[in-house]
């Protein structure tokens, strides 16, 4: 296999690998290389260098657009397997040392933007050679990056069952029933649930974690959802009913520095607060790196601490 491999390994680098890579993702030469510090030039170069090497096109120009063929498609697939591979290596090797080092790659889903920098404060000042990057997405771009295996983690509430997932609950996520603080329906004792869900609902889009967890209740109840605005953000709620534009279920952590100034009030309703957990998330199968396994076990460590960090005051 050595032998066979030899004449490519002689004339492939890793520079160019990266090089490539970059003008893949990006889809453009000049951001490539203004990415990089090169000059547009060497990135050209780089790459004709690899498509010698490998004897095949990795792009195409037809007009005046760059296309990627399926050569460059499946080096980029073989390139990102290498890279990652590269970099559990050298995870592991400041494992042996004694250090935990590296990056961790987490999504969040868009309510868990108010929990995981939290989160991180602790575990990094613990391991502060671990870089993160975190990417804030919907719930169903969420469930994309599960199936596609993009990150180390996802966190996120609601998790699918059905589906091949590793899964570990840490956090209550508290969803309340959320109305202006002069609304008619807090001078009643024991408001109606029906009352609130047609007093002007505000709802996030289709497939939200919170907007699955109040259809789930109201089908348990039997109520039906009446025609609602729809809103792509929970911060974009809010803001609909700070203006009086209706009411809304949301979580409390996405809400909470409202409450506290009483410029939006908690609707006391039959079966609410509606609760669910803030959970981590993974595809079965995947092979932890040990920065990934250190943030698990620092999360698992750490649930009571977090319940005390995030109860309502």
């Amino acid at each position: 296999m050595a032998s066979k491999l030899q004449p490519l390994l002689n004339r492939l680098s890793f520079r160019q690998l990266q090089v490539f890579t970059a003008v893949h993702r990006l889809n453009s030469y000049s951001k490539a290389a203004e990415e990089l510090g090169l000059t547009q030039p060497a990135v050209s170069a780089q790459v004709r260098q690899l498509e010698s090497a490998l004897g095949e096109p990795l792009f195409e120009y037809i007009g005046k657009r760059l296309y990627r063929t399926q050569a460059g498609d499946a080096l980029a697939l073989a390139t990102r397997n290498i890279f990652s591979e590269l970099e559990r290596l050298q995870m592991e090797i400041a494992e042996l040392a004694g250090q935990v080092r590296g990056e961790l790659r987490l999504a969040a889903v868009s309510t868990a933007q108010y929990v995981v920098p939290r989160l991180l404060k602790g575990f990094l000042d613990l391991h502060p050679q671990i870089n993160v990057r975190m990417r804030v997405v919907n719930r169903a771009q969420a469930l994309d990056r599960l199936a596609a295996n993009t990150d180390d983690l996802v966190i996120m509430g609601m998790v699918p069952q059905d589906r091949s997932l590793t899964f570990m609950p840490f956090l209550d996520n508290e969803m309340v029933a959320v109305v202006p603080a002069d609304h008619r329906l807090l001078d009643e004792a024991t408001p109606d649930v029906k009352a609130f869900l047609d007093g002007g609902l505000i709802l996030r889009e289709p497939g939200s974690g919170t907007r699955l967890a109040l259809e789930a209740y109201c089908a348990e109840q039997r109520l039906r959802l009446p025609d609602c605005m729809e809103l792509g953000s929970n911060a974009a709620v809010l803001h609909a009913v700070l203006a009086g534009l209706g009411v809304a279920v949301l979580p409390r952590l996405s809400c909470q520095n409202e409450l506290a100034q009483g410029r939006v009030r908690v609707l006391p309703l039959d079966g609410f607060p509606l609760r669910r957990s803030w959970c981590t998330v993974y595809p079965k199968g995947k092979h932890p790196t040990p920065v990934m396994n250190a943030f698990l076990g620092y999360i698992q460590e750490n649930i009571a601490l977090f319940g005390k960090m995030f109860a309502q005051p």
